[in-house]
């Protein structure tokens, strides 16, 4: 799959006409777009949530919580990370000043 055709074709939605599906293509675009501009990509997740959203599959209430949920556990992950290694660190100091 070529990187064009991982992104969603967000003027199709908005040339069928559905005005639901229009709004929320208009809004997604928009978002994906300001990720761009500052020189991220976005996942193939929240493409897919993206693209359920539009197609009314889920709110976006829902897109929101599933993007959250999924950034949250990166978060999370790198929180618990930082911890670890400040707590190792911590405990190689107090190694050396005992000695």
């Amino acid at each position: 799959m070529s990187e064009k055709e991982q992104y969603i074709n967000f003027d199709e939605y908005i040339r069928q006409g559905e005005p639901q599906k229009k709004e929320r293509a208009e809004a997604w675009r928009v978002a994906i777009g300001l990720q761009a501009v500052d020189g991220l990509k976005t996942s193939e997740y929240l493409q897919d949530t993206a693209r359920r959203n539009i197609e009314g599959e889920i709110t976006i209430d829902e897109a929101r919580e599933l993007v959250k949920n999924s950034c949250g556990s990166v978060f999370g992950l790198y929180k618990q990370l930082i911890h670890r290694r400040k707590h190792n660190t911590f405990k190689i100091e107090r190694y050396k000043k005992v000695q």
